[in-house]
């Protein structure tokens, strides 16, 4: 049960970003930026990283959020499950492998990314585009599971919730739906 009355019918970040519309605004606006925006990442891997760092963070609406979505952008299940596993293994490229690492020690703790680290992204082709957007990214992901989790928001009663909510960050991306969300209740 989540500490603050919300919306019974938004579950997750939507029915906090509905809650304070003019805090919410800005939120949506920079991930709209960073996760739809001119990128020489895909949308795909830049869903990786909100999903690595979710999972990392151990918050599981938007750990099974940003997976439904990176699975739906890639078209296959397999990438997103093999970097939650081990991202040394999972079937991306030595530059993801190298941007996932650092996104994962980002949502624990920006100073635990190294400058090792860093080298290793460049040697593998980042950009500094690529790894500002990516430290970036992570951090703003650990805003959302912190809000997320630190309000206790509700979980989706419905996990087919997840591939209609993924529909509508691939087709719509993070902007607010213009209608708002009234249709979604029951």
């Amino acid at each position: 049960m989540p500490h603050i009355e919300l919306e019974s019918h938004l579950p997750g970040i939507t029915g906090l970003l509905e809650y304070r519309k003019d805090t919410g605004q800005p939120i949506r606006e920079l991930t709209q930026i960073l996760m739809r925006g001119s990128s020489t990442l895909t949308e795909g891997e830049r869903e990786l990283i909100a999903t690595i760092v979710s999972h990392g963070n151990q918050c599981r609406f938007c750990t099974t959020a940003h997976t439904a979505a990176a699975d739906l952008l890639l078209g296959e299940k397999a990438t997103t499950r093999a970097v939650k596993e081990d991202i040394e293994s999972a079937p991306v490229s030595g530059k993801m492998k190298a941007l996932l690492a650092i996104a994962k020690a980002t949502g624990k703790n920006g100073k635990l990314v190294t400058p090792q680290m860093v080298e290793r992204a460049k040697a593998e082709g980042a950009t500094d585009a690529e790894l500002h957007d990516t430290v970036l990214i992570a951090a703003l992901f650990s805003l959302y599971n912190r809000y997320v989790d630190g309000m206790a928001t509700a979980m989706p009663d419905n996990e087919a919730y997840f591939d209609t909510l993924a529909e509508r960050i691939v087709h719509h991306g993070y902007t607010r739906l213009p209608q708002g969300y009234d249709h979604l209740k029951q």
